[in-house]
């Protein structure tokens, strides 16, 4: 933590200087206010639309409730008109205002701050026990610091999800995911992968593993040896721990790789992340794929990499085609350009929440969406 930026703010009229801890990259606000339990909502909430961020001194379930209070402001009737100009927009240009919209709320919402101490604590009254749920992501702490409500409230949400787990009935088990990882929680990808028939059960690759649940599957399915690479820190050591925990360590190997590791494989799996657009921010790089940097890395390597007669088998779901950011037709000309013809496509529909929300900006490329498993194989 020491190589933390700083923030300062004035209180009782001295400057006071904290460590400054944000995920996502984001800067320390420059202009702070000492705020307590009197600050209302309409105030916090134009203040942070100004940009003063609200260092909390008050209760801190009175914090929360605070925060709910802006972001209902930020979905506001007066807001109307954004909704509307992203419902009028071609889906390209509504992706791109909803983005646009996402971000500048998050910006708003983590303006109100909260001071931890050097024990990863809060001295606020009614602060629940956040020390594990920071010594998770930040590890010990060796100074106080400043983080954003939003941020914290984040982290306990994630320690939660860790603790509890998530069910992967094709494992008849659960993958614990940690913070910062993509969790497993769209199981229709993982049930394609259950369901495909194996070319080969002696030695397989999981390509970009995550929280190792791909490798689990597959080395549950009967495949004697599954190599799983990541270049994630976070990932190959949420991997790790989800594998020992499931039984599975003698037959899955974790791997630092950027994508492919040494060697071939009668069978490589890649769930490359779906949306062709640049990460916000260090988490989001399981979602967005800037330039289609990892789709098109696999699908570039994997001949070289495939065993004759092997099959690679590429998780992609149709959400950007939906979306205006990449076409059914460059999709194929990548597959065949890098010398792979596809064997069979399998299909299945998205299953997730959001797909059955109207009240969802991007709500109608959410329904038509598919997720599916390519075949692949090297052009002979």
């Amino acid at each position: 933590m020491s190589e933390s930026p700083v923030i300062s703010w004035v209180q009782a009229g001295k400057t006071i200087s904290r460590q400054w801890r944000s995920e996502s990259g984001t800067p320390p606000p420059k202009r702070v206010m000492v705020v307590d339990d009197t600050m209302t909502a309409d105030a916090a909430y134009r203040l942070a639309c100004e940009g003063t961020a609200l260092l909390w001194r008050g209760d801190f379930q009175n914090a929360r409730q605070l925060l709910q209070a802006m972001a209902r402001r930020a979905q506001a009737p007066k807001h109307k008109n954004k909704t509307e100009k992203i419902s009028a927009a071609s889906p390209a240009e509504a992706f791109h205002l909803h983005r646009q919209a996402q971000s500048q709320r998050a910006r708003t919402l983590a303006m109100l701050l909260i001071e931890l101490t050097s024990e990863h604590a809060s001295t606020l009254r009614r602060a629940p026990d956040v020390k594990s749920a920071c010594e998770q992501v930040y590890g010990p702490a060796t100074a106080a610091y400043v983080i954003s409500l939003r941020e914290l409230l984040g982290l306990i949400g994630a320690y939660e999800w860790r603790k509890k787990g998530v069910e992967i009935p094709a494992l008849a088990n659960q993958i614990h995911p940690h913070y910062g990882v993509f969790s497993p929680v769209r199981g229709e990808y993982i049930q394609l992968i259950a369901d495909t028939p194996l070319p080969n059960s002696e030695l397989a690759f999981d390509i970009g593993t995550g929280t190792g649940v791909i490798a689990a599957v597959l080395a549950h399915r009967g495949v004697k040896k599954v190599i799983a690479t990541d270049q994630d820190d976070r990932a190959l050591t949420c991997a790790h721990e989800n594998i020992e925990r499931i039984g599975l360590s003698d037959r899955i190997e974790i791997v630092k790789a950027d994508l492919f590791p040494t060697g071939q494989a009668p069978l490589i799996v890649c769930n490359p992340p779906w949306i062709p657009a640049r990460p916000s921010s260090p988490i989001e790089h399981a979602i967005y794929d800037q330039d289609s940097r990892m789709l098109l890395g696999f699908l570039n390597g994997l001949a070289a990499h495939l065993t004759t007669d092997g099959e690679g088998w590429l998780i992609l779901s149709d959400i950007a085609e939906h979306l205006g950011l990449r076409t059914r037709d460059e999709l194929l000309a990548a597959i065949d350009k890098a010398g792979l013809a596809v064997i069979e496509k399998r299909d299945t529909k998205a299953t997730h929440p959001r797909a059955s929300d109207p009240t969802d900006p991007l709500h109608l490329a959410r329904k038509a969406e598919v997720t599916s498993l390519w075949r692949l194989t090297a052009k002979s």
